[in-house]
């Protein structure tokens, strides 16, 4: 039996450290587009929309075309809305107007990296099992087991001492999430209240498809990585 799908993507107004971050100019267009454009492409979606509290944002949203029915709550607005909390109101109040969707998927604005082929895949992933979600990881540039800290006299430590004669190779890969997109089965989301569970899978991405935007540099270094990207296929 075919499943249903909604792709959604959260996008409020305020953003702190870089300003407008959600519709800022990416390499000739809003970020936001990026992800709606994709979404679509992949043709695993019966609704992919934008969560909102913006209007600004909703017509750009529009015109790339996602749908935006209703505008977010001022509660799911602010800094300390975590992101089970936004998706769980847009799934109660598409519910409550008669649709029904068995996946989410939850691609975030500013993620210009996200591909349909990455889509397709978590998705894949996600019907295996004893699965409740599938997200992108990437492992970190250098080990996080022989990583330092400084004590209030600015001296260096070792945060776990055991490791310090350790070989880089002999040490577990640790992970981290890409920040691009999180596939997850509705019921597990209401079960749960969040979205990694005991039963949650990884996607593995080199370190070329993956970069945090926090700062205007780090959007200059997304720029070139897409570049780059788009150059090589």
């Amino acid at each position: 039996m075919h499943s249903r799908n909604i792709c959604i993507i959260p996008a409020r107004g305020g953003s702190k450290r870089i300003p407008r971050k959600n519709i800022k100019n990416f390499l000739g267009k809003p970020i936001i587009t990026y992800s709606i454009e994709q979404a679509l492409k992949s043709g695993l979606f019966e609704e992919v929309m934008v969560s909102t509290d913006d209007s600004e944002i909703a017509n750009i949203a529009l015109k790339s075309g996602a749908n935006v029915p209703f505008f977010r709550t001022e509660k799911n607005s602010n800094d300390f809305a975590t992101t089970a909390e936004v998706l769980i109101e847009v799934i109660k109040n598409y519910s409550e107007n008669g649709f029904e969707y068995d996946n989410i998927c939850c691609c975030y604005p500013t993620a210009p990296f996200v591909n349909t082929d990455r889509l397709i895949e978590g998705f894949e992933l996600l019907n295996k099992e004893q699965v409740d979600s599938v997200l992108p990881i990437s492992s970190f540039d250098y080990t996080i087991w022989r990583s330092l800290k400084e004590n209030e006299n600015s001296y260096l430590s070792f945060n776990w001492d055991e490791f310090e004669d350790s070989r880089s190779q002999d040490l577990p890969q640790v992970f981290h999430d890409a920040g691009q997109w999180y596939w997850i089965k509705t019921k597990s989301l209401f079960t749960h209240n969040k979205i990694i569970t005991p039963f949650t899978r990884g996607l593995l991405l080199s370190s070329l498809e993956v970069q945090d935007i926090d700062n205007i540099h780090d959007w200059k270094i997304a720029e070139l990585k897409y570049e780059y990207l788009q150059s090589i296929k």
